[in-house]
C-alpha cells in the first residue's frame, strides 16, 4: 500500500520549524490534525494486521494504530482471556482473538504484527515471525539477553523482514529538535552528559494490581513462564509474576530493560551516535521496594564511549524530572519532558582573575590595568546584569527553573537564544515520554491563548 505518511516526511516537517530559531526566540508548534478516512482507502490497499499481548503497552499500541488511516486489526492474541474481550472492546466489533501468536503467524490476511510482549518472550516471537514472512514492530527493550539479541538481528537478516524495536524518545519531536541543535555546536565542545529520572510511588515501581479474576481457567500460566522458569501455579505469587515482571530478572529487564534504554536511546539519537560503549559501569541496589523482586530499584551507570563520559540514572524511590543536560564550553542544553532550555557560557574570564589576589600590589595593579584595557570593550556588554533565574515553559507556562538556581543573565550567544530562553512545545501534550499521536503532524504555529 502507499504509505500517508513516512517518518522521514513526518521529520522533514517537523524540521522545518528550525529556520524560525533566527527570527524568535521561542518556537511553538501545534498539533495538524489529519483526517482519517478508513472508509475512503480501498480496501486492497489497507495494512492489516495482528496484535501479541494486550496488556498495558499493548493495548495503548492498539487504540494508536487503529487511528492510521487505512490501517486496521484483524487478529489479536493474548494468554489471558481478558485480554481478548478488551482487544474487542477497544477495537469496537468483534475480531478474532486466541491464545496462541502462531495462529496470526499463520494467518495469510495479517501483513504485520505488533508484540508487546515481556521481555523473555520476546526473541521467540520475533524469530517466528519473521521465519513466517511477517514483518513485525518489538516494544523496546529489543531482548532479554545479548544472545537473544544477536538471534533476532540474524533472523531478521536472513529472511529480509522489518523488524521495528520500538523507542519513545526516538520518536519524540523534543528530541529531534535537540538533535539539530546539537548537531549545530549549540554547546560547542561536548564534555559530560547527564541524564536522570525518578519515581516515588509504587505503580511507577511496577507494583501493578493483578487482574483480580486471573487463574488457571482463563490464563495459560505455564505458556507464559516459556524457558524462563518452570514454577507450579501459586494463587499468590503467579499473578504478581504475571503484573509486575518487570522486578524479576528471569522475565524481565528491570531498571536497565524498562527506563534506562529510553535515556540510553534518547541520549544516542540527540547526539547522533550509533555504536555501542566501550565499556560501562553500573551500581545499583533495592533499597526502597523490598517484596520479594530480584531487580533494583535504583541504578547508575557510567558509559565510556570513548569521547565526553556519559552518566545516566534512575532511581525508584524518589521522584525526579527526566532530564538530560548536554554540557559543553558553550553552555548547557536541557532536555525535558516538556521543553528544551539553553544556558549559554562564554567560555571566557568576564572579570579580573582571582588568583591575582595572591600578587603583591604593585604587580596587581600592573595586572588589572593590563586586563581591562583588553576586556573592558567586552565588559561593557555585560554591564547592567542583574541576578535572575531563567524562565522555563511548562504547558505553556513560565515557571521559574529550580534545576539551575538563581544565574546571572548573559548575553545571547551564537545559538540564537536568550540565556535560558525555551523552545516551546505543544502546550496539550507530554512529547517526550508518549508517543506523538499517529494523525498529528507538528508545524510552526502559535501559543496557546492565554
Amino acid at each position: 500500500m502507499t504509505k500517508d505518511l513516512s517518518r522521514r516526511q513526518f521529520l522533514h516537517r517537523t524540521a522545518g520549524a528550525a529556520g524560525a530559531l533566527a527570527a524568535s526566540p521561542a518556537i511553538f508548534l501545534e498539533p495538524e490534525h489529519i483526517p482519517l478516512p478508513l472508509q475512503s482507502t480501498p480496501p486492497s490497499d489497507r495494512l492489516r494486521f495482528g496484535i501479541i499481548g494486550i496488556g498495558m503497552q499493548g493495548s495503548g499500541l492498539l487504540r494508536d494504530a487503529i487511528q492510521l488511516p487505512g490501517v486496521e486489526c484483524v487478529a489479536a492474541c493474548d494468554l489471558y482471556d481478558g485480554r481478548h474481550t478488551l482487544a474487542q472492546e477497544i477495537v469496537g466489533k468483534k475480531i478474532p482473538t486466541t491464545r496462541r501468536y502462531k495462529d496470526l503467524l499463520d494467518n495469510k490476511e495479517i501483513d504485520c504484527l505488533i508484540a508487546a510482549v515481556p521481555d523473555h518472550w520476546h526473541k521467540q516471537v520475533v524469530v517466528d515471525a519473521v521465519s513466517a514472512g511477517k514483518d513485525i514492530y518489538c516494544e523496546k527493550p529489543m531482548s532479554h539477553s545479548p544472545a537473544d539479541g544477536v538471534a533476532m538481528v540474524a533472523a531478521a537478516k536472513k529472511t529480509g523482514r522489518v523488524v521495528q524495536i520500538g523507542s519513545q524518545r526516538v520518536s519524540s519531536v523534543i528530541c529531534a529538535k535537540a538533535k539539530e541543535l546539537l548537531a549545530n555546536g549549540i554547546v560547542g565542545t561536548l564534555t559530560l552528559v547527564e541524564g536522570s529520572l525518578g519515581r516515588n510511588d509504587p505503580t511507577g515501581a511496577w507494583v501493578y494490581p493483578p487482574p483480580p479474576d486471573l487463574s488457571l481457567s482463563n490464563f495459560e500460566w505455564d505458556t507464559w513462564q516459556g524457558d524462563a522458569t518452570k514454577r507450579p501455579w501459586d494463587p499468590d505469587m503467579s499473578p504478581k509474576y504475571f503484573a509486575r515482571w518487570r522486578c524479576w530478572k528471569e522475565y524481565g529487564t528491570g531498571l536497565a530493560g524498562d527506563l534506562l534504554v529510553h535515556l540510553v536511546s534518547g541520549m544516542n539519537f540527540m547526539l547522533g551516535w550509533n555504536e555501542p560503549p566501550k565499556r560501562a559501569m553500573a551500581l545499583g541496589d533495592i533499597l526502597r521496594f523490598k517484596d520479594g523482586r530480584n531487580m533494583p530499584d535504583v541504578h547508575a551507570t557510567l558509559f565510556d564511549y570513548g569521547r565526553a563520559p556519559i552518566y545516566l540514572r534512575l532511581n525508584l524511590g524518589c521522584e525526579t524530572p527526566e532530564i538530560y543536560r548536554f554540557q559543553g564550553s558553550k553552555g548547557i542544553l536541557e532536555v525535558t519532558e516538556y521543553n528544551i532550555t539553553y544556558f549559554p557560557q562564554s567560555g571566557e574570564d568576564e572579570s579580573p582573575s582571582y588568583y591575582t589576589s595572591g600578587y603583591p600590589q604593585a604587580m596587581r595593579e600592573v595586572y588589572l590595568k593590563k586586563w581591562h584595557e583588553e576586556h573592558d570593550p567586552l565588559s561593557r556588554r555585560f554591564l547592567g546584569r542583574r541576578e535572575t533565574s531563567p524562565l522555563e515553559i511548562f504547558s505553556g507556562r513560565a515557571q521559574p527553573s529550580a534545576s539551575h538556581g538563581r544565574r546571572r543573565l548573559r548575553p545571547q550567544r551564537r545559538a540564537g537564544l536568550p540565556y535560558g530562553q525555551p523552545i516551546l512545545f505543544p502546550w496539550s501534550g507530554r512529547h517526550l515520554g508518549r508517543r506523538l499521536q499517529p494523525n498529528q503532524i507538528l508545524t510552526p504555529g502559535s501559543p496557546r491563548p492565554a
